[in-house]
């Protein structure tokens, strides 16, 4: 291992920005260990159900505060790509060939996915298993695509939106809520705030990588602003305080995000703000840095596949279960409605790991570029014409 990380350190380009890989990496975790607590396949009836332990037990909501991450993806897919852009116009580079090979690098990835569950899907449904599993499955599986359509359109975009400052953005939100809820508007009114919400850490980004980091008075405004938004949202505002979606709630801040949401994640990209210059000095050690740099390699593996992991580990158990003539089991197939639930839940953490690690060994390698399908670099006309 230790000659493995001095591999890795040494074939790491030295302008590298590894603090941001960093972040990436924080944020994937965040998104994978979040699901895998606050989402509960409970057995009911020959089908399975959704259930969050957030929404019997409330008490648990500061855990969704510490594992709903979106917001630093956006901060950090906005830096990253205005950061590139700028530098293939430098190149000579066409924006569609940019956006081409930056969208080709995000959707390759989704294709092994969609047709393994298309595959799956089509054997349950020959074995009887019941609509309402499937339809269970399906959105689990498929929910975490939503992401990845958003960032692609705001990748797409970025020639349009890397110089629009994030307070435009968030004037959209704030104004869409006050309609929304202050005034009776139509509920979809609100899907508006889809785009626009995530364009807040996003055009955050893109102004970082113009201006550069800023300082730790600006980041602290940002950490602390943001935090003390949210809290009054919630306190005066009605805004739920779960910063994920809970089964049955009346609103979610995600689905559309709402103000709250936005909020939230200013003040989580104030935090990541401040950890750029800790994880810069951190990620000097090849130890370190090799654990972010393999995350990061397989980073749309692990979050395309994270939910099938959980979902073939809790259904490999209820099988096992079924076969053995016992009851489901605690923290995988039933109802999270108490500490016990938690535990036992906690517990199983080790077995979706081993899961989700399965998956990656092999599907990684269709995140992977390949270099024999790489297009090749049609020759510029106008450098042709010159040599002409």
């Amino acid at each position: 291992m230790r000659d493995l990380a001095r591999r890795i350190d040494a074939a790491t380009p030295p302008g590298r920005d590894r603090a941001l890989d960093a972040l990436r990496a924080l944020a994937i975790l965040g998104v994978v260990l979040g699901h895998w607590l606050v989402t509960a396949l409970v057995a009911d009836s020959g089908s399975l159900r959704v259930e969050s332990p957030l929404g019997l037990m409330p008490e648990l909501t500061p855990v969704s505060w510490v594992f709903q991450t979106l917001a630093v993806f956006f901060l950090v897919g906005g830096l990253v790509a205005a950061r590139g852009h700028a530098a293939a116009r430098v190149r000579g580079e066409s924006h569609r060939r940019w956006i081409a090979a930056r969208l080709g690098r995000l959707f390759r990835p989704v294709r092994p996915l969609l047709a393994v569950w298309l595959l799956a899907s089509t054997v349950m449904l020959a074995c009887g298993v019941p609509w309402q599993t499937l339809w269970t499955l399906g959105k689990l599986v498929l929910s975490p695509l939503w992401f990845l359509l958003v960032l692609a359109a705001l990748t797409a975009a970025t020639p349009l939106v890397a110089r629009v400052h994030p307070l435009w953005p968030l004037a959209v939100v704030l104004h869409v809520d006050m309609v929304r809820f202050g005034l009776d508007g139509p509920a979809w009114l609100g899907w508006i705030n889809l785009p626009a919400g995530w364009l807040v850490p996003y055009c955050l980004g893109a102004l970082i990588a113009r201006r550069g980091t800023p300082g730790k008075g600006t980041a602290w405004t940002l950490l602390l602003g943001g935090a003390a938004a949210t809290g009054l949202l919630v306190a005066f505002a009605g805004y739920p305080g779960s910063m994920v979606g809970v089964p049955g709630a009346p609103v979610s801040n995600l689905n559309p995000p709402t103000l709250a949401a936005v909020t939230f994640g200013l003040a989580q990209c104030g935090a990541a703000v401040l950890l750029l210059g800790p994880l810069r000095r951190a990620l000097r050690r090849p130890r370190a840095w090799a654990a972010v740099a393999l995350l990061n390699l397989g980073a749309l593996t692990v979050f395309l596949w994270h939910q099938t992991a959980m979902i073939a580990a809790t259904t490999g158990g209820l099988l096992t279960a079924h076969l053995l003539g016992r009851p489901p089991l605690p923290g995988l197939h039933t109802v999270p409605d108490g500490t016990a639930w938690v535990l036992a839940r906690l517990g199983w953490l080790p077995l979706f790991a081993g899961a989700l690690l399965a998956c990656c060994a092999v599907f990684h390698p269709y995140e992977r570029n390949d270099p024999a399908r790489a297009p090749k670099p049609r020759p510029d006309r106008r450098t042709e014409a010159r040599r002409a």
